[in-house]
């Protein structure tokens, strides 16, 4: 969805792009004149700009690794996870300052800035890749493992630091244009272009702050470890390199900020999260009588009511089986099951949510026995996963006929049942199940068959 409060002009990107260059020429001009390389030494600043830097990046890696498994989107995924390889070896560099943690230098600390900022790298390019289907679901199965995997190799390569152990073993490491790091820079700055230029065509499809601060941070990184090869240690063409990575983190975090909060990170999904489609099973419910409970009754009762119903059957739905709940109106509350893709038994673990739902319900009603009762209805089939609205009412919702027939057949339900359509029923082979008649639904020739859910098999 186009950000429409920024006007896209030529004049307007090429002088980003210019902009983005000043760094290079800066380098490149320090490098000529040698005498304007001012050599500055001071070891607190060293200290806290890294810190500082590092503490940002950690705090993209938290912002948009939680909004990508909330919508399980690979892009943003992969993304956080390259801000937290930044993050976190950065914050290892900073125990590289002098008197902060070791008297000496140490080669492990010294070496993690360009290690981690190139392993993002490798996650930069990955999160430009337009995964679909089942490979997007993969891609987050595997992005869970690749975090841990990745706080793993961060802790074994601190612990190896501190305790000198080979190949991290050296008291100092020039940071100069010598093997290792141009072993490390050269794939960087290749991988963070590529990047770059494939946000710039998801940019051009879709043009957004969002994605032109990405790309402006993988320039920016891919420029600080050019600058990192061929800086003189402690001289200004050194500091360059720390600036360029805070700038390219501060950049990201300002776009966030200017973001509206709802779907803050919307403009870099991939185009499945946006606008795809879904086999998937949705869950409807409501209080039958809720209207005239709370016409006789105080609205603070209402309110006591409802938190209490919630507070006991949103959990077993959420946390046991796993749905997504979409929306919660009033009385009413709708639930998804496969709204990621990664819920093939989704229609098995509506039902089963349902049925939690009820029994849930069950035991405050019995404290409480003039509390109206939920209905439940399931329905199961294709639906659009789509982002609707723009600032200030954005969701990320389902939509299309399975949705509406989920509601018609909620309103079938007896109260303190669950009712599935024929979709559900044929997914649960097993369940045993109860006829609650026809239903005619507006624009549909032929009427749908709803049955009352009992169990799932006939050994419950």
């Amino acid at each position: 969805m186009p950000d429409r409060r920024f006007v896209y002009t030529p004049a307007m990107i090429a002088l980003t792009s210019l902009v983005l260059l000043v760094p290079l020429a800066g380098l490149a001009l320090l490098l000529r004149i040698p005498k304007l390389d001012v050599h500055w030494e001071h070891h607190p600043s060293h200290f806290w700009l890294v810190l500082l830097t590092a503490g940002l990046s950690a705090v993209l890696a938290y912002v948009t690794g939680a909004a990508a498994l909330r919508r399980g989107d690979p892009r943003v995924l992969l993304v956080s996870i390259a801000f937290l390889s930044a993050s976190g070896f950065l914050g290892l560099h900073a125990l590289a300052t002098p008197k902060v943690l070791l008297d000496t230098p140490n080669a492990g600390f010294t070496l993690a800035t360009p290690v981690g900022v190139a392993l993002a790298s490798v996650f930069a390019l990955l999160s430009s890749l337009n995964l679909t289907g089942q490979r997007a679901v993969a891609a987050v199965r595997w992005g869970r493992w690749l975090r841990v995997g990745l706080l793993v190799l961060m802790a074994l390569w601190a612990a190896a630091s501190v305790l000198r152990l080979p190949p991290l073993h050296a008291t100092a490491v020039p940071e100069v244009a010598d093997g290792i790091l141009t072993t490390l820079a050269v794939p960087a700055v290749l991988l963070y272009a590529v990047a770059a230029a494939r946000y710039l065509k998801t940019w051009w499809e879709r043009p957004s702050l969002m994605v032109l601060s990405m790309i402006a941070a993988f320039v920016l990184l891919g420029e600080a470890m050019i600058a990192l090869v061929f800086a003189r240690n402690w001289a200004l063409s050194w500091w360059e390199w720390h600036v360029l990575m805070l700038a390219a983190f501060v950049l990201v975090v300002a776009g966030v900020r200017i973001q509206w909060y709802e779907e803050r990170f919307a403009d870099l999904y991939l185009e499945d999260t946006i606008s795809g489609q879904r086999e998937l099973s949705v869950l409807f419910a409501d209080l039958a009588g809720f209207t005239t409970f709370s016409e006789k009754h105080d609205p603070a009762e209402v309110t006591t009511m409802l938190n209490t119903y919630f507070e006991v059957v949103v959990p077993p739905v959420v946390r046991r089986h796993g749905g997504d709940v979409d929306r919660i109106i009033g009385d009413a509350l709708m639930v998804t099951f496969n709204k990621r893709g990664n819920q093939p038994d989704h229609a098995a673990r509506a039902a089963a949510a349902g049925l939690a739902l009820q029994e849930a319900a069950t035991a405050v009603r019995a404290a409480h026995p003039n509390w109206p009762l939920f209905r439940v209805g399931i329905n199961s089939g294709i639906a659009s996963v789509s982002l609707l609205g723009t600032e200030g009412g954005r969701t990320h919702t389902v939509i299309g006929d399975t949705v509406n027939v989920a509601s018609r057949i909620e309103g079938k339900a007896p109260g303190g049942g669950v009712a599935i359509g024929p979709a559900t029923k044929a997914l649960l082979p097993d369940a045993v199940t109860e006829s609650l008649g026809m239903l005619s639904l507006k624009g549909k020739t032929e009427p749908l068959e709803v049955h009352q859910l009992l169990a799932l098999s006939a050994n419950e």
